[in-house]
């Protein structure tokens, strides 16, 4: 008797893949920007996140003719509300608390539950705190227009070349926590020279998500990719 082999994994990614795109259609069609935010665990995801909702308020405020953009964020965690009651009391926007059941990751299914619960269609842009690792997250689409990934400097600079996936998947990179510089052995230099190692070449910022520094120049990236995208 002859017996199949089927490669889950790729039948599984490939599937996603497909719902990925659909999903992204459709977030065109909402007028929805949709990005992922993925990093290890303490590298300052809610922070960041506060901080850029806080940038993109005021650069819609003092823009030309521009509007503050409408914004929800999803926290993803396999269990706590702790990052989403953050938000929710912090920022004054939106957010909602998905549990992934012990997974380690968010794919485009999970990611479509969480927009419809959030009502992405009442927003301009809606961010994914993805589930805390370097590894799960970059192997699955969630259907995202853009994906980003946080690193903060007590990590090192070597983690490009650790986890070259996560930084081969991303369009934007967030390095955090430059206000901690002088405490560890961090080279910036180095630091690009291993993401271009890895296939990486995407825009680099230098951020301290506590201190605001590096914060004006990512917003406004953001705001401009948003406003780009939503045209």
């Amino acid at each position: 008797m002859d017996v199949r082999t089927i490669q889950l994994k790729k039948t599984i990614l490939e599937n996603n893949d497909q719902d990925a795109d659909l999903l992204r259609e459709q977030l065109k069609g909402d007028g929805t920007y949709y990005m992922n935010i993925m990093s290890s665990p303490g590298s300052g995801k809610t922070t960041t996140l506060l901080g850029t909702i806080k940038g993109l308020q005021k650069l819609g405020a003092t823009g030309e003719g521009c509007s503050p953009l409408k914004v929800g964020v999803m926290e993803a965690d396999i269990d706590s509300d702790v990052d989403a009651k953050t938000i929710a009391e912090k920022a004054g926007v939106p957010s909602i608390q998905l549990h992934t059941g012990g997974m380690c990751h968010l794919d485009a299914d999970m990611s479509r539950q969480g927009l419809r619960e959030i009502g992405s269609k009442d927003l301009d842009l809606v961010f994914l705190e993805n589930v805390g690792n370097l590894v799960c997250p970059a192997e699955f689409d969630t259907g995202a227009v853009k994906s980003a990934v946080i690193l903060s400097i007590p990590e090192g600079d070597d983690k490009p070349l650790k986890y070259p996936l996560m930084f081969q998947e991303v369009d934007v990179v967030l390095v955090n926590k430059i206000d901690a510089a002088p405490a560890f052995d961090f080279d910036n230099e180095r630091f690009k020279a291993n993401l271009a190692a890895c296939g990486c070449d995407v825009p680099v910022f230098f951020i301290s998500a506590a201190t605001g520094e590096g914060m004006d120049e990512w917003c406004k990236w953001l705001d401009a990719e948003v406003r780009g995208w939503l045209k």
